[in-house]
């Protein structure tokens, strides 16, 4: 493209941003004239945190510019912003209220999206894959004006839930500018840097220093007052499941009063102590892990660009990110997706000690039957049968490790699945239709992509699995594609698959998946039906 055409292109895209910028100031007329006058507002509290920039008096009740975009060439320098009050213990009710505490919360102007050359911008630097935290540098995505000109990340912590912060600030229960008090939060079971830590191919769905932010970040916390948020956290816990409790009483899990302790003795309904079996209790290490995106290597990972990458997260999530486009400077967004979880069965240090036994499974959340135990698919008999063999991996010596990400109905979400539940029921649960129903509601049979699901096996260090349970080849694959050999993998026992999940596990077996038993052929599944509603209904 010659650069006369690149200069009408620019010529043509401001035109139309100022135009924009024309009509939003007349919309904003037009919405100031209906308001209602309003008191003069009182200067806001300063019991939360003062962060600089945020407290000045000028600013403090200043009337909103009707400015809704920032151009190239606006500074942030002038933009106000004040700090919020103290959360009220009562929801506003009336319009006039709503007026006052959105200007005392955002009395500037909007900034919808700004520009890397734009006055007062200065991202703070970020390498990613650096060894020294000081030189990589921290995750900065916050609008706090301590934070907004040095942010060097798109989105907003803690994934799909930082709409209900945004919520609780909008209803006055929280302050926006309260600062965490992170003492006594720090890891109480070390998760170490690997090598594959400083490779920036290697971790690029999270950040692999984000559950040590207090400790290598307290300089740019507390000296420099930036906003900085962990995006992990590790803790240890007991976990109690009845079925577990089950497979003990059978002799299948031995209490060994390390990894299987007993639980201690139940109590009846009058308080007295019951003489029914209390069952066992696991202990385990786990992590929370929130996604943060290195978008070039996300691209590569996926073999596209990262200018498509950009596009489609800004396109296909209702514009929601216009700084995608506007800010190809910053590489780092934080999406608004679910988490991971690791649990840990055995010493966490065993996961990065070739000598020692590792037990894995990669399993993807399915509320229905994970929690509520629904038989149509083979995910809570894998997920239990998966905890039981990590149990045994470290009462051999090793370590056992579940990866549990929120990836409901194969990334296609729990609405999507319900569909296609009520079209195999109503359209005859065979196995030759499985996948055929998914693609005719959702038009992809499976959208959880499993390239990124490696990088929190290279994050803790695993170097080999000796043990997959799983039969997925999506995820075998992708794992041994990463540099990780699996030894050996098992799918789930026979005698543990429901039999309305019968129609689930053949279509899979036929469509190539792995298996260590049945073999099934595509001329065999239209013979696997599953349960008709009329057969429950009693």
């Amino acid at each position: 493209m010659s650069t006369d055409t690149n200069d009408a292109v620019l010529v043509q895209i401001l035109a139309q941003l100022n135009a924009l910028q024309i009509s939003q100031q007349t919309l904003q007329a037009k919405l100031d004239a209906l308001a209602p006058p309003s008191p003069p507002l009182s200067p806001p509290s300063r019991n939360g945190i003062q962060i600089p920039g945020r407290n000045g008096p000028e600013s403090v009740g200043s009337p909103p510019s009707s400015n809704l975009l920032l151009s190239p060439s606006t500074s942030l320098a002038g933009t106000h912003l004040v700090s919020s009050p103290p959360p009220t213990s009562t929801p506003l009710d009336h319009r006039s209220t709503d007026k006052e505490r959105e200007k005392a919360l955002y009395p500037g102007r909007v900034i919808l999206a700004t520009y890397p050359d734009q006055n007062g911008i200065k991202p703070y630097s970020l390498q990613w894959g650096a060894s020294d935290p000081s030189v990589r540098g921290p995750v900065i995505c916050s609008r706090l004006p301590s934070s907004i000109k040095q942010r060097n990340a798109l989105g907003a912590h803690s994934g799909s839930y930082s709409i209900y912060r945004a919520l609780a600030i909008a209803m006055g229960t929280l302050n926006p500018t309260h600062k965490p008090d992170y003492s006594k939060t720090e890891p109480p079971v070390p998760i170490s840097p690997q090598p594959s830590w400083y490779d920036p191919t290697k971790i690029v769905s999270f950040d692999p220093w984000g559950h040590l932010v207090p400790q290598v970040f307290k300089k740019e916390v507390d000296e420099l007052g930036l906003d900085i948020r962990p995006s992990i956290a590790v803790t240890k816990a007991h976990i109690k499941l009845s079925e577990l409790d089950e497979s003990s009483r059978k002799g299948e899990i031995n209490i060994d009063g390390r990894v299987v302790l007993r639980t201690r003795p139940l109590k009846n309904a009058d308080g007295s102590v019951s003489d029914a079996d209390p069952g066992i209790e696991i202990t385990t290490s786990k992590a929370a892990v929130d996604p943060v995106w290195y978008l070039p290597g996300v691209a590569e990972r996926f073999g596209i660009s990262e200018t498509l990458l950009r596009r489609a997260l800004f396109e296909d999530t209702g514009g929601m990110y216009p700084e995608l486009i506007t800010r190809p400077d910053i590489k780092v967004f934080l999406p608004p997706i679910g988490n991971l979880t690791v649990y840990i069965f055995g010493p966490p240090e065993y996961m990065s000690d070739e000598s020692k036994e590792l037990t894995l499974r990669v399993h993807d959340e399915c509320n229905g039957s994970d929690v509520f135990g629904s038989d149509i698919c083979t995910c809570k008999p894998y997920l239990i049968f998966a905890i039981e063999e990590c149990i045994r991996c470290a009462q051999r010596g090793g370590v056992g490790v579940v990866v549990y990400f929120r990836k409901e109905g194969r990334a296609l979400g729990e609405v999507t699945k319900y569909l296609v539940y009520n079209l195999r029921k109503r359209g005859g649960d065979s196995a030759d239709k499985y996948f055929k129903s998914t693609e005719l509601i959702a038009g992809v049979k499976d959208m959880r992509f499993q390239a990124l699901m490696p990088d929190v096996l290279h994050w803790l260090g695993i170097k080999k699995i000796d043990n997959m349970v799983s039969m997925s080849d999506m995820k075998y694959n992708a794992i041994v594609q990463s540099g990780i050999p699996i030894l050996k993998r098992y799918d789930l026992p026979e005698h543990l698959i429901p039999p309305d999940s019968r129609v689930e596990i053949d279509a899979k077996i036929a469509a190539g998946y792995f298996t260590s038993g049945k073999q099934v052929t595509e001329a065999d599944l239209f013979k696997t039906v599953g349960r008709t509603w009329e057969e429950t209904e009693h």
